[in-house]
């Protein structure tokens, strides 16, 4: 029996993330860092005064933007901080899409976007990718409320070259251009640079990944100081204190281990390599990965569904989309190498 006030409840379908086991596994299913993370942030955990959590945090996170502005060398005042680049990304949609146009994003793309527009009720439209997963620039020449580009797309991991993206940024003078960097440490050009010749532009990235604090939740973006002021004016009229203590404290230190973070992404990126050649050897077939995943289609004989079935009862958690146009298609992460040779292992198997 519905209920009269149920009239006035927001309802909308959900992002679904990938499983959570409960028990071990090889977790190849939500693109973690198989790595820890720096020692710089055990210390910093190690070091941390507990009584200072009895204080709200700092509400501009100084802390942690001092080291990203001295890292990337930006001025502070044209970075934002928040909770994962999820929360920086649906500030975003919050502050920059209040217009009545269509913001327009790729069909195939981060499945948070769509949800985010229709929490806020922004309008939108999504444009296919080609047959290779390429954003055509052309497609974006046209009138709309705001552009989102992931660059490299997730789940493609398909690298959009600068001077298309900049191609985009270009023909939309009269909208915000954000450009989802979340795995642009593993291949690729950032269009951060950009941020000094067009001030409607955001690049927002996030310390998930490459930096392996997926569980401190800690993201930023990077733009004009006008956009950067319009981000904190809607921040703080909804929540001040956004990153805890222990996130900003950890969040500086890692930025500040560049060695560390260099020899890492190194290593991801060399044992994505080694994973693409054994699964073009086993028949997969895949338009190369720019991130720590490679999205792939298995050989004829078995479907994606199938061989996500039988690795899952093995143990092994890849990511299954059912979705049109990428239903036939696995995203793997990259793993440890030993996780992967497991992997290639099971798949052997299953395929023949």
């Amino acid at each position: 029996m519905k209920m009269s006030f149920e009239d006035n409840i927001r309802r909308v379908v959900p992002y679904t993330p990938g499983e959570q086991p409960d028990r071990k596994v090889i977790k190849l299913n939500t693109n973690e860092c198989p790595y820890p993370p720096s020692k710089e942030v055990s210390g910093a955990i190690r070091d941390m005064d507990a009584g200072s959590l009895r204080l709200y945090p700092e509400v501009a996170c100084q802390t942690l933007i001092r080291e990203l502005g001295n890292y990337y060398g930006v001025d502070e005042d044209k970075i934002f901080a928040g909770v994962g680049s999820d929360d920086v990304l649906s500030m975003c949609f919050l502050t920059f899409f209040a217009g009545n146009k269509a913001v327009i994003f790729p069909d195939i793309t981060y499945s948070f976007y769509d949800v985010w527009a229709e929490v806020y009720r922004i309008p939108y439209e999504t444009i296919p990718l080609d047959y290779e997963f390429k954003i055509r620039p052309g497609d974006y020449k046209r009138e709309n409320g705001g552009v989102v580009i992931a660059n490299p797309n997730a789940p493609t991991g398909v690298l959009l070259e600068p001077d298309k993206i900049e191609e985009i940024i270009a023909a939309n003078p009269d909208s915000v251009v954000i450009v989802d960097e979340a795995y642009i440490d593993f291949g690729g050009k950032t269009a951060l640079p950009l941020i000094d010749r067009y001030d409607n532009l955001i690049v927002v990235r996030t310390m998930s990944k490459s930096r392996a604090l997926a569980g401190m939740r800690i993201g930023y973006a990077f733009g004009d100081r006008k956009l950067i002021k319009y981000l904190n004016d809607v921040k703080y009229s909804v929540n001040s204190y956004t990153l805890n203590t222990p996130a900003l404290l950890t969040g500086a230190a890692a930025i500040r281990d560049r060695e560390y973070f260099e020899e890492i992404t190194g290593k991801i990126i060399k044992t994505r390599e080694k994973t693409q050649k054994r699964l073009k050897e086993m028949g997969f077939s895949f338009f190369g990965s720019s991130t720590n995943f490679v999205f792939a289609s298995p050989p004829s004989g078995k479907t994606a569904k199938e061989v996500f079935e039988e690795l899952k009862k093995r143990d092994i958690f890849v990511r299954h989309f059912n979705k049109a146009r990428i239903s036939g298609y696995l995203r793997i992460t990259i793993g440890t190498d030993e996780e992967m040779d497991a992997l290639f292992d099971a798949l052997e198997e299953i395929i023949k």
